[in-house]
C-alpha cells in the first residue's frame, strides 16, 4: 500500500509505509491544537509538520493529559481564578472547532425579539421577523393572494363557526379556558361540540365570508376568530392552502367585527354632534345580554381587547397590534377602576380576572417585544385581589409573580447590552443578575409545593383544576425563560462566535496586561430602564412589594486582564460575572429542558363529540393562546448553543470533559436532542392553528437539521 509520509527534511514523499511496531515513536508530550483536533499525529516542532504542509496556524496549549489527574486541584481556586481558567479552555478548543457555517446564523436569529413570527399584515418586513432557514424544509406557509380559489368541484372547505352564543361560551371553554381564563368558572355542565357544517363555497381569499350566525357581543366575535383558526372536524384536508385560506379570512373577519363595535362602545353619542358637550355626558350602557352569566356585559369590551391582543401575535405575527390591543385593555380597566377592585358581589371573580389578565397582556406585549413595560410593575396602586382556583389558592399568584420575573429579566439582557457595548455599569448588572437570580429561584420554589385547596371543588370547578395545573406549567416556562434569559450570555461568553456575534464587544488591547473598565455610571446615566422587582421579600409568597434595584455608587473598579492565548484576549468584564460559565451554562441546560417538558405536559383540548366527530381525530387538537410561544425559542436557542459547546467538549476529550454540565456528553446531547424534538412537537401543534407560528416552527427545524442531519423529524 503506498501512502503519504514526512521525510526528515519535513517534504513529502511517496514510499510504501513501514511496518513498524505500533508506539515505537512515542508520541510528543504537548501536540499543537490543530493536531488535536483532527486527532493527527503531532511532531511537537513549532511550527509542525503537519501545520507547515497544510499552510494553516500551528499553536500550542500546555496538554492536561499524562499522569494522575488531581481533580481536587480545582478546589483551591477562587470562584474568579476558576472562571477564568474555565473560559481559557473552551476557548482554545472552540477556536479551533470546525463546524458548519450555517449552525450560529441559524441559532442566532432564535433569541431575537420576535424571531420567527410570520407576519400576515406585512409580508414584505425586514428579515428580522421572518423565516430565514426554511431551505429544504417543508414548509406550510400560504402568501396572501396567492392561494387557489375553491372551486365546488373539489373538496370543500369547512370553517369552524358557530350556531349561538352559549355554543361558542362552551367552545371557549373546550379550546382556550385552559391557556386564557379571563372568563370565571362555568355555570352550565359542557355540552358536545357542534360547530357548523356548511362547506364554504366563497369565490376568492377577497369574498365576503359567509356567517349563518354572527356573534352579537365583541367577546364572542374574537372567541370564534380564535375558534375558526382550528380545523374543522369534518374538514377532509385541514392543511391543504383552500383550507388555510379559508380559515384566515374567517378569522380575520370575526376579529375587524369585533373591534369595529368595540370602538362604537367606546365612542359618545354626542362627539359627531356636540363635541362641547360629549366631554360632561355620560357614556352609553350597552344593551345586550351577558354572555356568561357572571360577567358583566361592560367587561366583555376589555375581554375582546385581551383575546384580540394574543390573536395579532400568534395569527397575524403584529407586535405593535398586540401591544395596541393590551394597551387599550388596560385604559378600560383603569377607567373602570379594576386595579383597584374590592367589592365582593357575583361579579367579583370576573373583575379580579379582567385586571390581571390586562395586566399580564400589557407585561407579555413588553416580554415578546423587548421594550419597556409600560406600566411600574409593583404600582402600589395596584390593589385589586387575585383571583382564585379552588383546587390552587396559590396559582394566580404565581403566574403574576413569574410574568413579573420574566420582564424584568427581558429588561436585564437589554441594559446588559448597553452596559457591555459601554464597558460601563457592569458591577451594578453583576448585582442585578444575582437579584435576578435569587428571585426566580425563589418563585420557582413555590411552584414546587403543592397546591392548597382553598375549599371544597363545587359545579363548574373540575376543569378549574386542569386549568390551575395549566397556569403552573405556564409559569414554570416563564420562569425558566427567565433564567435563560439571565444567564445565557454568561453561559456562551467563552464561545468565539457568540462573543462576535453579540454586543459588538470591542477586544482588549493584546499588548497590555492590565485594564480599567470605564469608571461606572449610574442607571439612569446608562440609559438603562428601571424595572422594579422583587428581590426584597424573597421569603414571601404574596404578590411582591414594591422595591427598586439599588444603583451601585459611582466608584470606579479596575479588572486585572489575563490573556487567553495568542491571538485571543479576554474581555474585561469576564472576571467580574457573580458566577463561572459552567454555572450559567448548567442552569440555562435544566431551564431549556424544563421547558420543553412543561410545553409537552400542556393539556390539549378535549371537547365533547358525537360518534362520528370523534372519528374525525387520528391526532391531537391544537393548543390554542400560545402568548408565551417566546419562550419555546428562548428554550431551543439555549439547547442549540449548549449543543455547541457539548460538540466542542467531546471532539476534545478528555481535556475539557468537565466544562459541559453533566455526567456524560453523549447523555447530555441525548437530552438536548430530545429536547428540541419536544420543542419542535408542541410548536408544530401551535403552528396548526396560528400562521405566525410557522416561522418559528420552520427556523428552529431548519437548525435542528443542521445539528441532526441523520435524524427525521
Amino acid at each position: 500500500m503506498v501512502d503519504a509520509f514526512h521525510n526528515e527534511s519535513g517534504l513529502f514523499s511517496t514510499a510504501p509505509r513501514p511496518v513498524r511496531k505500533k508506539f515505537a515513536k512515542p508520541p510528543v508530550k504537548v501536540a499543537c491544537l490543530p493536531c488535536r483536533a483532527s486527532r493527527t499525529r503531532c511532531g511537537g516542532q513549532e511550527p509542525c509538520s503537519n501545520c507547515l504542509a497544510k499552510d494553516r496556524k500551528c499553536s500550542y496549549l500546555p496538554s492536561k493529559r499524562g499522569g494522575p489527574r488531581k481533580k481536587k486541584q480545582r478546589l483551591s481556586l477562587s470562584p474568579e481564578e476558576e472562571s477564568q481558567q474555565d473560559d481559557t479552555q473552551y476557548a482554545a478548543a472552540a477556536e479551533e472547532f470546525d463546524e458548519p457555517s450555517d449552525m450560529f446564523t441559524q441559532i442566532d436569529v432564535l433569541s431575537l425579539p420576535g424571531a420567527g413570527l410570520r407576519h400576515l399584515d406585512f409580508p414584505h418586513m425586514s428579515p428580522v421577523f421572518q423565516g430565514y432557514f426554511t431551505d429544504g424544509a417543508v414548509s406550510s406557509h400560504v402568501p396572501l393572494g396567492l392561494l387557489p380559489t375553491p372551486q365546488m368541484g373539489d373538496a370543500q372547505c369547512v370553517v369552524r363557526t358557530y350556531g349561538s352564543e352559549p355554543e361558542i361560551l362552551n367552545a371557549y371553554y373546550d379550546f382556550i379556558h385552559n391557556y386564557f381564563p379571563i372568563l370565571p368558572p362555568r355555570v352550565a355542565p359542557p355540552c358536545q361540540d357542534r360547530p357548523l357544517r356548511y362547506p364554504i363555497s366563497s369565490s376568492g381569499p377577497s369574498a365576503e365570508p359567509l356567517m349563518i350566525y354572527r356573534p352579537r357581543s365583541p367577546l364572542s366575535l374574537s372567541i370564534s376568530a380564535v375558534l375558526a383558526l382550528i380545523p374543522h372536524p369534518d374538514d377532509p384536508n385541514p392543511s391543504s392552502p383552500a383550507s388555510v385560506i379559508q380559515r384566515r379570512v374567517y378569522a380575520q373577519k370575526f376579529a375587524q367585527l369585533a373591534s369595529t363595535i368595540i370602538e362604537t362602545e367606546c365612542d359618545l353619542d354626542l362627539s359627531s354632534t356636540d363635541p362641547g358637550q360629549a366631554l360632561s355626558s355620560q357614556r352609553p350602557s350597552v344593551n345586550r345580554n351577558k354572555l356568561h352569566p357572571h360577567a358583566p356585559e361592560d367587561l366583555e369590551t376589555l375581554l375582546s381587547l385581551l383575546i384580540l391582543s394574543v390573536y395579532e401575535y400568534t395569527q397575524r405575527g403584529n407586535l405593535l397590534k398586540m401591544r395596541y390591543r393590551a394597551g387599550q385593555a388596560l385604559a378600560l380597566a383603569l377607567d373602570k377602576s379594576l386595579h383597584d377592585s374590592h367589592i365582593e358581589d357575583e361579579f367579583s371573580e370576573a373583575r379580579r380576572r379582567a385586571w390581571w389578565m390586562t395586566y399580564y397582556c400589557v407585561l407579555q406585549g413588553a416580554i415578546v417585544s423587548t421594550t419597556p413595560p409600560t406600566i411600574v410593575i409593583n404600582d402600589p396602586q395596584f390593589t385589586t385581589p387575585y383571583p382564585r382556583f379552588s383546587s390552587d389558592a396559590e396559582g394566580w399568584s404565581i403566574l403574576i409573580q413569574a410574568q413579573q420575573v420574566l420582564v424584568s429579566a427581558t429588561q436585564f439582557i437589554a441594559d446588559l447590552n448597553k452596559c457591555l457595548s459601554s464597558q460601563s455599569g457592569l458591577q451594578y448588572m453583576f448585582e442585578r443578575m444575582q437579584q435576578l437570580d435569587s428571585w426566580t429561584n425563589s418563585v420557582l420554589a413555590q411552584t414546587e409545593i403543592l397546591p392548597i385547596i382553598s375549599h371544597e371543588p363545587a359545579f363548574g370547578d373540575s376543569q378549574e383544576i386542569i386549568t390551575a395545573q395549566s397556569i403552573r406549567m405556564i409559569s414554570k416556562i416563564k420562569l425558566s425563560s427567565a433564567q435563560i434569559k439571565t444567564h445565557r450570555f454568561r453561559a456562551f461568553s467563552d464561545i468565539p462566535l457568540f462573543i462576535k456575534r453579540h454586543c459588538d464587544l470591542t477586544a482588549a488591547n493584546q499588548t497590555s496586561s492590565s485594564q480599567e473598565i470605564v469608571p461606572k455610571q449610574s442607571a439612569s446615566a446608562a440609559g438603562m430602564s428601571s424595572v422594579s422587582c422583587s428581590c426584597s421579600s424573597l421569603d414571601q409568597f404574596q404578590r411582591a412589594s414594591s422595591a427598586e434595584y439599588m444603583t451601585p455608587s459611582d466608584s470606579s473598579t479596575s479588572s486585572d486582564i489575563h490573556p487567553y492565548i495568542p491571538q485571543y484576549p479576554q474581555y474585561p468584564f469576564a472576571p467580574g460575572f457573580p458566577c463561572s460559565t459552567q454555572h450559567s451554562a448548567k442552569v440555562c441546560l435544566r431551564a431549556a429542558i424544563v421547558i420543553s417538558h412543561m410545553f409537552e405536559g400542556l393539556p390539549y383540548p378535549e371537547p365533547l363529540y358525537g360518534t362520528h366527530q370523534q372519528a374525525q381525530h387520528d391526532r391531537p387538537l391544537p393548543r390554542t393562546m400560545p402568548s408565551f410561544a417566546c419562550c419555546l425559542m428562548q428554550s431551543s436557542y439555549a439547547m442549540f448553543m449548549l449543543f455547541y459547546k457539548a460538540r466542542v467538549a467531546k471532539q476534545f476529550s478528555p481535556d475539557i470533559q468537565s466544562e459541559l454540565p453533566g455526567d456524560s456528553n453523549d447523555r447530555v446531547l441525548d437530552e438536548i436532542q430530545q429536547g428540541l424534538e419536544r420543542i419542535i412537537a408542541a410548536v408544530s401543534n401551535y403552528s396548526t392553528a396560528f400562521e405566525a407560528l410557522d416561522g418559528m416552527r420552520d427556523e428552529i427545524q431548519g437548525a435542528y437539521r443542521t445539528a441532526f442531519p441523520q435524524t427525521a423529524i
